[in-house]
């Protein structure tokens, strides 16, 4: 049976979370309300699986396929017009490919149509709301202030509709809004590395770790990135995320537990140890 609640999120949560018929709570959502009903659960001793924010890195090495890699990315950035937890944003290219795998990706970009997703050839609808437009306007702006050169897109779109065009910005500066700030919106976000230790370093500097993306033939590469990523998803070489029989879920500030795979089962069970002497 499941039961839907109305009325203002606060006041549900804070009546709920404590009330004795809740054994278990699951949130999706933004980190900072995460951690305060993380914490309410805390108060009260209730399980709790939290999958939060994220700013997923993506790392292409030089020894990658560029296009494989463009047109699997690009599909996965702008799904839903970017507003998903675990969409690419961050995106560091090696330095010896990233003016090719600029071009490359650019080009998948513009093949995108945005428009009413009911519509046969649309692949890209519109934000779910007008501030989330303002907002990666906002992100956008900031970006090409600090620094960053538009390849492709990077404005509204007339008509009615929350829309924004697919953007892609290259040299993005560190600087920049977007580059710490999960900007959740249809904007990629591409800077180049020198090595190994480079990009490992940029992806693991923020606090998030919800899902990382990465392309190599270097079979050493792919089995360090397993080791080095901090992050609870990475898949290397495809996009296999989001699986019904795969644990989905995040480390850091991402949250912790997971929402899929039969690990999932586990925060909804009790191990009980019971003894008892034959006499």
């Amino acid at each position: 049976m499941i039961g839907l609640v109305y009325g203002t999120p606060a006041e549900i949560s804070e009546y709920l979370i404590p009330h004795p018929t809740i054994r278990k709570i699951s949130f999706t959502g933004s980190t900072r309300v995460g951690k305060h009903l993380a914490a309410l659960a805390g108060q009260h001793m209730k399980k709790a699986t939290m999958e939060l924010g994220g700013h997923a890195p993506v790392l292409i090495f030089d020894d990658a396929d560029l296009d494989a890699a463009a047109k699997e990315l690009a599909a996965a950035k702008f799904r839903n017009a970017g507003q998903v937890c675990i969409a690419p944003t961050r995106f560091l290219i090696q330095q010896g490919v990233y003016d090719a795998f600029v071009e490359k990706f650019t080009a998948e970009v513009n093949k995108l149509v945005v428009g009413n997703g009911l519509e046969d050839g649309v692949t890209m609808g519109p934000m779910v709301l007008g501030r989330s437009v303002d907002a990666i306007e906002a992100f956008v702006e900031d970006a090409i202030a600090a620094g960053a050169k538009l390849t492709t897109g990077g404005q509204r779109l007339a008509g009615n509709g929350n829309f924004f065009a697919p953007t892609v910005l290259r040299d993005v500066p560190l600087s920049a809004r977007a580059m710490s700030e999960e900007p959740f919106g249809p904007v990629a976000l591409l800077r180049p590395f020198k090595d190994y230790d480079e990009a490992i370093a940029e992806a693991n500097r923020l606090p998030y770790g919800l899902a990382a993306y990465a392309y190599s033939r270097n079979i050493a590469t792919v089995n360090a990135l397993g080791r080095d990523v901090e992050s609870g998803m990475l898949t290397i070489n495809h996009i296999g995320f989001g699986l019904p029989e795969t644990p989905f879920g995040g480390v850091k500030d991402s949250g912790h537990g997971t929402e899929g795979g039969s690990e999932a089962i586990e925060a909804y069970l009790e191990t009980r140890f019971v003894t008892v002497a034959g006499r």
